[in-house]
């Protein structure tokens, strides 16, 4: 083998970072260090693996076809280190996205779990919408993504964990709140105030409500939940939210569920993942521990 494994490290953070110094700092080695590795891993390929312009460097052809080979390499050897150092089977870091609802209402409960059974896994967790998990899934953000509603990336696995359906909220003191019914023309007459464009929730809603009411009079967008949630318990708004976000409101008699039997919003909490990882074992330790999580539920 010609190349090392400290070649395609600084490859790796270059491909991610879109610098050779900032690579260098990431792998607290030299600029000098990190461009001749590269400039010698190029060499020894025979294939420029960026474009230069500038500063930035962007992926060549050759470049995105290497990258998922070797994060494949990379990650191997990093669970070879791992396992034998700390002589655990499943040990090493893995890094999750979640998008809103599973990150405040079921990943804290999956990271205690992980915690119990594989103890020698290190976990980091960034919270972003649907569409910016599976990106970020897609360019290496994230080892594995938690996500609202599908994926039809065919450069990804996806498996459901659990199940969740949206809800049509009010205010108490709305109007709508009162009634046994609402109908799809009162809806078109209300101001909704929704999650932003890329959110899973916004996604379902969409496809549920526009074949029946194309126009729907949206006032406001926001990507935090809890501000929806306030604005619509404190004003004349509706919206729609996953159940896991209204529950306790709705409890509380702060929020309203409005029964529109026309409108039928169930959806997917899953896993995703890259499918060149094929069956990685920090994937499955993220998977095994999420379905225990959920069979202990169920007890």
């Amino acid at each position: 083998m010609r190349y090392s494994l400290k070649q395609l490290a600084v490859y790796d953070a270059v491909a991610e970072l879109g610098s050779v110094s900032n690579a260098a700092d990431k792998l607290a080695i030299t600029q000098s260090a990190a461009s001749m590795s590269l400039s010698q891993l190029e060499k020894l390929l025979g294939r420029e693996l960026f474009v230069r312009q500038g500063k930035e460097m962007r992926l060549s052809h050759w470049g995105n076809w290497l990258r998922p080979r070797a994060k494949r390499l990379l990650q191997d050897a990093e669970q070879i280190d791992a396992g034998f150092y700390d002589q655990h089977l499943f040990s090493g870091t893995i890094n999750i996205g979640a998008s809103q609802t599973p990150a405040e209402h079921l990943v804290p409960e999956l990271i205690s779990t992980l915690d119990s059974d594989f103890p020698e896994v290190r976990t980091g967790l960034e919270v972003k919408s649907t569409q910016c998990i599976i990106d970020g899934v897609l360019n290496y953000k994230y080892d594995i993504g938690i996500i609202e509603g599908r994926c039809d990336d065919n450069r990804t696995h996806q498996e459901e964990w659990c199940r969740d359906h949206l809800v049509i909220v009010s205010s108490s003191h709305h109007p709508f709140s009162k009634r046994e019914r609402v109908s799809l023309a009162q809806l078109e007459q209300a101001q909704w105030i929704l999650r932003e464009g890329g959110a899973g929730t916004r996604s379902i809603f969409e496809s549920a409500m526009f074949p029946l009411i194309p126009d729907l009079d949206v006032w406001r967008e926001y990507s935090h939940v809890p501000v929806i949630r306030t604005m619509v318990a404190n004003g004349q708004y509706l919206s729609c939210l996953p159940y896991l976000d209204v529950k306790p409101h709705i409890e509380s008699g702060k929020l309203v569920a409005l029964n529109v039997p026309e409108l039928k919003m169930e959806r997917a909490i899953s896993f995703i993942w890259r499918a060149e990882m094929g069956d990685h074992p920090l994937v499955e330790c993220i998977k095994h521990a999420g379905h225990r999580m959920m069979k202990n539920r169920s007890i």
